[in-house]
């Protein structure tokens, strides 16, 4: 059982589909839904995958996982998200969002496509006898929603028997025909934060008759990120941003009542797992001094993406079988949220970042309702995706 031979189908199955995907993830884009209603995305999956021999199981209103191969032989994951973005599509493309406010401005409908591509190709390695192994594919809804979808599949049995999974990620500031990848963290733990005060309030001619709520929040927007930064080892990788803060009304009137929000992101696993304690204990040392009340509210989001060394080096492997040793490009860390983060604090994996940039073209960022795609990435993923199955097994 030649790997090469397999490798060699993968190749030229999605070569002679690369126009059918690219119409494909032009039609994805074109009709695009948000988190837990992706249920024509789901239905044009399953339709083309059930068209090939793949087993498929509904996960819910939205969402499936495809099984193919038999036996107790090793079992490998290959995983694509389905929702789009509450985002306006600002492109002039024929295939721009036909649904206003709704768009694909993370690249979901690319990484559905590349995973879908995968899939069909495997079903020929499959049938040809090349298959060493058990594929499943998850394709899930609600990533871009806390919390999300990888939590829901796990709970359903998704990575039941399941040794390794990967996937890939759209990346606009690399290059079409390469993948960027890294051991360790590629991205953050990301958390939401809101902490209301209450105490009381007063005229501001006599700040020492009341609880200065509003000193008292500008204290936590400027301590808790300087505390924290001295408190935990810098490698932690730690962030609190805010993005909300309301405290009363009139100039002259200190309020009863005030709110700060944000998020917390870091890049280490450790700290990620204890850092709720650590932030209401911080809050309540920073403003005892003041006499309020704080309440603090702490929502747990995806953890950091930690890339499995053994997983990082076999889908290189793939990326250099299918792009050669150029292909593969070194990325750098993000603190954004990935929920593939879930699937890794349960078996090992990676996720790569798959290069979409025209060559020479601009860079256009994620969540944004520009974002465009050089449309040679959905071929180059599916192929990876599947050269890393294969390899995997």
């Amino acid at each position: 059982m030649s790997r090469e031979e397999a490798l060699a189908i993968v190749e030229t199955a999605v070569d002679k589909r690369e126009d059918e995907l690219v119409d494909l993830r032009r039609d994805l884009h074109a009709h695009p839904e948000l988190a837990w209603q992706e249920r024509r995305s789901t239905d044009l999956v399953s339709h083309h995958l059930d068209e090939v021999g793949w087993r498929v199981t509904s996960t819910g209103d939205s969402g499936l996982v495809a099984d193919l191969g038999d036996g107790e032989g090793p079992r490998v994951a290959l995983r694509a998200d389905l929702d789009a973005l509450p985002v306006t599509d600002t492109t002039s493309d024929p295939w721009r969002s036909q649904v206003p406010g709704v768009a694909h401005a993370c690249g979901h409908d690319v990484h559905t496509t590349a995973l879908l591509g995968a899939g069909l190709a495997l079903a020929e390695v499959h049938a040809a006898g090349r298959l060493a192994g058990r594929v499943r594919l998850l394709f899930q809804p609600g990533e871009e929603v806390m919390p999300g979808g990888a939590e829901r599949l796990i709970e359903l049995g998704a990575l039941d028997d399941v040794g390794r999974i990967f996937c890939l990620h759209c990346d606009p500031t690399i290059d079409v025909g390469h993948v960027g990848l890294r051991e360790g963290p590629v991205t953050g733990a990301a958390d939401a934060l809101e902490i209301r005060l209450h105490g009381a309030g007063g005229h501001t001619s006599r700040p020492h008759l009341t609880e200065d709520l509003t000193f008292a929040l500008a204290k936590i927007v400027t301590e808790l990120p300087a505390i924290l930064s001295r408190r935990l080892d810098p490698r932690v990788g730690v962030s609190v941003v805010w993005g909300r803060l309301e405290a009363g009304r009139a100039i002259n009137v200190i309020p009863e009542a005030g709110t700060l929000a944000g998020t917390v992101r870091m890049l280490d696993a450790v700290a990620w797992s204890g850092m709720e304690e650590r932030i209401s204990r911080h809050v309540a040392e920073i403003v005892a001094p003041y006499g309020v009340e704080a309440a603090v509210t702490y929502r747990r989001g995806v953890p950091p993406v930690v890339n499995d060394a053994v997983s990082v080096s076999l889908l290189g492997r793939a990326v250099a079988d299918i792009l050669g040793t150029s292909g593969r490009v070194p990325t750098s860390q993000s603190l954004g949220g990935e929920d593939f983060a879930w699937y890794l604090t349960q078996v090992p994996g990676a996720m790569g970042r798959l290069g979409t940039r025209e060559p020479g073209g601009p860079t256009y960022d994620i969540h944004q309702g520009n974002l465009r795609i050089d449309e040679g990435a959905t071929a180059i993923g599916a192929k990876v995706l599947a050269a890393a199955a294969v390899g995997a097994l």
